[in-house]
């Protein structure tokens, strides 16, 4: 059989995928493959799979289906953080050929041959996750209006309720030389912003330990990378993606306050506005810590957007647990949530917490919290209109239209002019139209 030469890939869930995606698509590159979009059709496909979502194993399968529709023999790969999880699972999808674990998926290119030579299909190379020690750097690329740049990787957090640390391993860090020269690389792409990722951001250079006062430091801290990468020339625009409220310190809200090129954005998980709940997830923080972050953000930062993340129907979580948690979510100045219905992962000590919550009144409370976040983002917008912010503008999917975020992450939308795609445009933000974008034009001085 004659070597492939073309492949396609298909990434689902996280942004530190895409981020890895990219480079798993380097190294074929590199080593003479044509990419090609899923659609056309290609020799091989790579999936990369998430095991964070619900149904991992239906959207699986669903895109191996679409591969081998567009061409039937077709080497399919499936790579990721469910790869490591059920590796066996996937393999007996029909039409997979390769599973590859943690460790193994950045040596793809070693097993190509293999599976072009293999007689059958369902070849399974996932090894124990702590053999994931190395971190392989990874940014994406291809989109020149943003690259997410993975900065660390893993997770030495036990939350009760999360299978990442069986998926990924260890928490361990790039260190800062790297990540500079990486955004420095995508900078040369033309690209205008750079959102960090990973699994645990704020833990770089094992920053909890630190932080916590457990270690001295020894190396770099996050707040150490975003000294340096604020000096980085070209990339007009860096995003924090998520940080934990615990290592979202002052110091770190500060630095953002007074940079020209961190967004005025913060991601920080809640997950539960109830301590009891909060300590049976094994969470490394109380809600009173959490509100006096966000204070602090809305001190330093008045325009600032905060978004949340929490889950509901955890075990144990009564409707007075769950009230409590949507009031005191309400009583914070923040800008949106991301909304999670608790599902049971096998292997993580939540599965086998008594007090289930029935899937209906989960769905119940992940409604109610989605409501919530709808009005908060509305009264955010609201609190926006008649400010000039910097737009970075890209093409819509409606005709003659632009749109693209503010700094502090409005969602704008704009008429087209071509000469604005993949760049940074000062807009007054005028009124909120009825898709629920922010319509803005051109500041006035500017006209």
């Amino acid at each position: 059989m004659a070597t492939p030469r073309t492949v396609a890939f298909h990434t689902l869930g996280c942004k530190l995928n895409y981020s890895e995606t990219s480079a798993i698509g380097r190294q074929f590159e590199d080593a003479g493959y044509g990419a090609v979009p899923f659609k056309d059709g290609a020799d091989i496909y790579v999936i990369n799979t998430c095991s964070v979502t619900d149904f991992a194993d239906k959207k699986c399968r669903n895109v191996v289906r679409r591969a081998l529709r567009k061409n039937e023999h077709a080497k399919v790969v499936v790579v990721g953080c469910y790869a490591q999880l059920k590796p066996q699972e996937i393999a007996d999808i029909p039409g997979v050929d390769l599973v590859l674990g943690a460790s193994e998926k950045f040596r793809i290119l070693d097993y190509i041959d293999d599976i072009s030579q293999a007689p059958g299909k369902g070849m399974v190379k996932a090894g124990e996750v702590k053999e994931a020690k190395d971190f392989i750097h990874a940014f994406s690329f291809g989109d020149r209006t943003r690259s997410f740049l993975k900065v660390q990787d893993g997770c030495d957090y036990k939350c009760s309720f999360c299978t990442i640390p069986l998926a990924r391993g260890n928490s361990r860090s790039n260190t800062v030389e790297s990540v500079v020269a990486n955004a420095r690389e995508i900078a040369k792409m033309g690209t205008r912003e750079v959102v960090l990722t990973g699994v645990n951001i704020g833990d770089f250079g094992n920053g909890t330990e630190v932080i916590e006062g457990t270690r001295p430091k020894k190396e770099a801290l996050f707040i150490d990378l975003i000294r340096e990468l604020d000096k980085v020339e070209g990339i007009e625009r860096f995003r924090i993606s998520s940080i934990e409220p615990n290592l979202c310190t002052e110091e770190i809200i500060e630095f953002v306050a007074q940079s020209q090129r961190f967004a005025p954005h913060f991601h920080i998980p809640l997950q539960s506005g109830n301590n009891k709940q909060l300590q049976a997830m094994r969470r490394r923080y109380k809600r009173e810590l959490y509100a006096e972050r966000v204070a602090l953000i809305r001190k330093h930062l008045p325009h600032c957007c905060i978004g949340v993340d929490v889950i509901v129907g955890f075990p144990g979580e009564t409707e007075a647990d769950f009230l409590e948690t949507y009031n005191f979510i309400n009583s914070l100045d923040i800008s949106y949530l991301h909304v999670f219905t608790y599902s049971e992962r096998a292997n993580t000590p939540a599965a086998e917490l008594p007090e289930v919550v029935p899937m209906q009144e989960r769905r119940r409370r992940n409604q109610m919290l989605n409501i919530l976040s709808e009005k908060k983002k509305r009264s955010f917008y609201e609190s926006q209109l008649g400010n000039t912010r910097n737009v970075l503008l890209e093409k819509g999917k409606q005709s003659g239209r632009l749109t693209g975020f503010t700094d502090n992450y409005v969602k704008v939308d704009v008429p087209l002019e071509a000469t604005w795609i993949n760049h940074v445009v000062p807009m007054q933000l005028r009124t909120i139209n009825a898709d629920g974008l922010v319509n803005a034009d051109l500041h006035s001085t500017l006209v």
